[in-house]
């Protein structure tokens, strides 16, 4: 029998607690859930805000304790000897999303996903919205504040910082007072500020896109709770809860909160239509996710793209597969089999065709 194959997780964060922490917890849903003796042994870098470096066995707070610290230097020559089949990035902060793919591109280990390249786009909202509208995908008018003045926008408006993430520093406003407060805040987390026309009610969606046998695949819908009055934004309390560690949870993933859009439903064709612009238009490889305001027309908006996927059952793209009908160890195993060398894609697809008959 041939040996499983060897995939690296590449989890934490040089950043911060916060993106260590998502890291962790993405990343123990993949390892449980895809946990297969037979088939890949995982094996675990973890990078902390520090700049450490430790391979636990694996992601509990003990097992992190226990494994010895390593620099750059170090973790470099132990990666080198452990003869890595492929990679999963499980890194969300900037740095961890570009920096640490580009580093696997360095080391020659094949990694699931999104280039750096596409990932510093998407980081970037002002850059990620000119690509897009350049294709044909309506964005809503929008001007960055870099400080001083603040621009002429009607009201209401949306204030979001250019390069933050979970809805940091996201504000509604409606006068110029709470326009410049808003900016001021945002300004915390980024060195630019996009002030963008807010796009009435209506609802919101997340569309997810995979490359599948050579064909861009739109999965269903995935519709989030807003309401004009009482949250016609959402924030980051509405995504991600608690303070960090075990306590951290993914706030959206209750029914209430969230739901698949059933394919019937009237938005879907121009949903679809516009997130397959988008991921051509990026650049983007094996799968893209993009968000979408709905207008009371039927019109979809851009707002922004997320282009990661940790392959977790908690994953936005993992969540469209299921309701697709692709399980995710068989998405995992195609995905792994799209990047590995040709004796791992034979393999994949040999068992994904015994293991789902065909």
């Amino acid at each position: 029998m041939s040996r499983p194959l060897r995939i690296l997780q590449l989890v934490g964060s040089p950043t911060n607690a916060f993106f260590r922490d998502l890291s962790e917890l993405y990343a123990r849903g993949c390892i449980d859930a895809l946990t297969d003796a037979e088939r890949y042994a995982f094996v675990i870098a973890h990078v902390s805000p520090d700049g450490s470096w430790r391979f636990p066995e694996t992601l509990t707070a003990e097992a992190l304790a226990a494994a010895p610290a390593r620099t750059f230097a170090e973790a470099m020559r132990a990666i080198d000897g452990l003869a890595i089949d492929a990679a999963v990035p499980q890194m969300f902060c900037v740095p961890g999303m570009t920096d640490m793919r580009a580093l696997l591109d360095v080391l020659g280990i094949p990694y699931l996903g999104n280039r750096p390249l596409q990932m510093a786009i998407a980081a970037d909202k002002a850059k990620t919205r000119a690509l897009v509208a350049a294709a044909g995908v309506d964005v809503p008018h929008a001007q960055i504040v870099r400080g001083g003045a603040l621009p002429a926008i009607a009201f209401p408006a949306v204030v979001k910082p250019n390069d933050a993430d979970n809805s940091d520093g996201v504000s509604l406003v409606t006068t110029e007072r709470e326009c410049a407060d808003a900016v001021r805040a945002a300004l915390a987390f980024s060195e630019s500020v996009l002030v963008e026309d807010y796009v009435p009610l209506g609802r919101e969606v997340r569309c997810g896109v995979v490359e599948r046998r050579g064909e861009l695949v739109c999965l269903p819908l995935e519709e989030y709770f807003v309401d004009p009055h009482t949250r016609p934004i959402r924030r980051r309390v509405d995504k991600v809860r608690g303070d960090g560690g075990a306590s951290l949870t993914l706030a959206a993933k209750t029914r209430s909160e969230s739901w698949i859009v059933s394919p019937d439903d009237a938005i879907v064709p121009a949903v679809w239509a516009a997130a397959r612009r988008c991921h051509v238009a990026l650049g983007c490889r094996q799968y893209s996710l993009f968000d979408f305001r709905v207008d009371p027309d039927g019109r979809p908006w851009f707002l922004e793209a997320g282009l990661y996927c940790s392959f977790s059952p908690q994953s936005v793209i993992v969540t469209m597969m299921e309701a697709a009908g692709v399980p995710l160890r068989r998405f995992f195993a195609e995905s792994i089999g799209d990047v590995a060398g040709p004796v791992a894609v034979q393999r994949e697809m040999t068992r994904v065709a015994t293991e789902f008959g065909e």
